[in-house]
């Protein structure tokens, strides 16, 4: 029952609404003021005691009891289904909410925000970890900042902040709140990758390096340092990466021309692109030779909704929006924005109406593999988009019609993969309409797929073969300012040959974590130590080593939280990303470990772990997230 207020209704529910009574007749209330964690009042109190003395004298009620915890009523749940007294009714699949749809993209700079913390934390574990167990001198783990980040984060990740459901005031508060996190942050992260001897400022010609702080060699890419194109390099089983600004770059690897008039065509060695007005209207795989937008398709195309649901406005988006689509066009003819060696771009302006407007760029980069001659990632085409939004009830996406058939398409969630219909066929299928995804969604038949990535939104829809990314509201309930204002948003296309696989899992990855570019006045002598803590080349391509950080109560890096242990741990967290059993390796480097546990999430030590001079040994189920605290020698 949501926000119980312990009435006899809510009791008579708790019988009425049961759906396993046959198996367990028994009920949790969970009862309070409100939906934030307020606690119970003298009125609940009362009505619970009447709603007791109506079952002792009447009958008509379950009888109520109180006194227990919410971990009692689980505890002996679990203790009569481990004596098999009772077979609980197992429910397979995703829980879908068919409601509220809309706070997937709802506040969209509040999601931005939310996405780009939690990447700054996760780097900023790793190098602060990396500098302590390295021994740096006169750096200590910065638990107090790490864990102030944490609590903002996530207190901006109430259950109305972070959907987009809260009144003004609050998102005042987040704003500041998340000003905060990258203000401390940012120094974090400087200071610790100053402890590893990156940005000295009194070395003598230092050299710009890159560091990748992903847990596989990340695929040669054309990064802008200082205003100039480069081709980041990564070395063999280490996280460096060099800087090449010259020899490679002076050969063209990307090609742009203007077809004709207004029709500009971008071509690397994977795709050829054409683009006019703004939208994609070919989109050739010159490896498996095939056209992915259909005979009269725009891919890339803006489109917008008239968004008025029946009830909550920041919450809800109905199925019947979809009946006013727009098509939005170009309000100035497509521009060369850039045309360099290694990368090409056209830009487009379009009015959305006479106070909005969205400035969208189409690059097109070389191929990895004319970088890298092993590298075996596909080409995407990037683009990106500055928005001016001023819309009222308006709803905002872009659409990718596709040839691709499949009655399903996967989307990305944490630590996993949901896979939904693309047809009607049921309520339950029409049902999502729109649905949450990550950092990418994908659509794929036997032989060959798309993905689309981004990196800061969460509504997403695929009907038939149409690809739809959710990018802007304009609600006007609670907060009568909701998105107003100036955006940034980013998006990928990735064709890829073959199905689903690690090539989409980890694009998504690169697409939103940045490779750091920083001076070290001697990159070979760091190059053993970011060696450690990734995984080797021959481990499953499934594995993502998610999360790496020091013990929580360990002695120098504990806040005094909790008793402190003696001695020097690392926490690493890996999970499989794509649903299947997977082995792997993650290497230690110069790193000495003295003994290795598989530990829960508050990281108590549930068994020993295998590893030796070759690393730590890992094997996880399914979709499983496994964590490993390493004590060091």
């Amino acid at each position: 029952t949501y926000t119980a207020e312990a009435h006899f209704g809510d009791v008579n529910r708790s019988v009425t609404q049961h759906k396993s009574m046959d198996q367990d007749p028994t009920s949790l209330l969970v009862f309070g003021k409100g939906d934030g964690g307020g606690g119970p009042t003298f009125g609940h109190i009362e009505k619970l005691r009447r709603c007791r003395g109506l079952a002792d004298k009447i009958g008509k009620l379950p009888r109520v009891t109180m006194g227990e915890s919410v971990d009692d009523f689980f505890d002996r749940l679990e203790k009569k289904a481990a004596e098999g007294t009772v077979d609980f009714v197992t429910w397979y699949g995703e829980l879908y909410f068919e409601l509220h749809r809309g706070t997937y993209t709802t506040q969209a700079n509040n999601k931005r925000n939310n996405r780009k913390s939690e990447i700054l934390l996760h780097d900023i574990e790793y190098f602060a970890t990396l500098a302590t167990v390295s021994g740096a001198k006169g750096y200590e783990y910065p638990k107090k900042g790490i864990d102030a980040m944490w609590e903002n984060v996530l207190l901006c990740q109430f259950h109305d902040c972070l959907p987009g459901s809260c009144i003004e005031m609050c998102y005042d508060d987040s704003n500041e709140l998340y000003a905060k996190v990258f203000f401390t942050g940012e120094q974090l992260l400087a200071d610790a990758l100053e402890a590893l001897g990156f940005n000295d400022k009194t070395a003598k010609n230092p050299q710009d390096v890159g560091v990748n702080t992903l847990g596989w060699d990340r695929q040669s890419s054309i990064m802008t340092v200082n205003n100039t194109n480069k081709i980041t390099s990564g070395v063999t089983n280490s996280r460096l990466m060099y800087l090449d600004p010259s020899e490679k770059s002076a050969l063209p690897l990307v090609f742009l021309t203007e077809a004709e008039a207004g029709v500009f065509v971008l071509e690397n060695a994977d795709l050829r692109v054409a683009v006019k007005d703004g939208v994609i209207t070919s989109l050739y795989d010159r490896n498996a030779k095939r056209e992915l937008v259909p005979k009269g398709g725009k891919a890339n195309q803006l489109v917008i909704f008239d968004d008025k649901p029946l009830y909550w406005q920041a919450w809800d988006v109905e199925v019947f929006h979809l009946n006013s689509r727009k098509e939005l066009q170009a309000s100035s003819p497509t521009t060369i924005s850039e045309n360099t060696p290694h990368r090409v771009s056209v830009s487009t302006l379009t009015n959305i109406s006479d106070k909005s407007w969205i400035r969208t760029t189409i690059s097109l980069s070389a191929a990895p593999s004319t970088l890298d001659s092993s590298s075996k990632r596909p080409s995407q085409i990037e683009v990106s988009a500055e928005v001016e939004w001023h819309e009222t009830m308006k709803f905002l996406k872009v659409e990718f019609p596709t040839n691709i058939v499949n009655t399903e398409a996967s989307y990305e969630t944490q630590f996993g993969i949901v896979r939904r219909p693309t047809h009607y066929n049921t309520s339950w299928d029409m049902a999502k309409f729109e649905v949450c995804c990550h950092k990418w969604a994908d659509l794929s038949e036997h032989g060959y797929g798309l993905s689309i990535l981004n990196d800061s939104k969460y509504g997403f829809a695929t009907c038939g073969s149409l690809m739809r990314l959710s990018l802007l509201r304009a609600p006007k309930a609670p907060d009568a300012h909701a998105d107003m204002g100036k955006h940034h948003i980013n998006w990928a296309i990735l064709p890829h040959v073959g199905a689903l696989d690690d090539r989409t899992v980890r694009a998504g990855y690169e697409f939103n974590y940045p490779v750091h570019v920083a001076t070290h006045p001697e990159p070979r002598a760091i190059q053993h130590l970011l060696s450690a803590f990734r995984l080797t080349p021959d481990s499953s391509k499934s594995l993502v080593l998610d999360t790496i950080k020091r013990g929580e109560d360990d002695e120098d890096a504990s806040n005094g939280d909790m008793p402190a242990k003696k001695g020097k741990h690392v926490i690493l967290r890996i999970y499989d990303s794509l649903g299947g059993t997977s082995r792997g390796t993650v290497n230690l480097g110069p790193i000495k470990v003295s003994k290795a546990w598989k530990v829960n999430l508050l990281e108590d030590e549930l068994e020993e772990a295998v590893h030796g001079k070759n690393g730590l040994e890992v094997e996880l189920r399914a979709f499983e997230v496994g964590s490993w605290k390493l004590l060091l020698a």
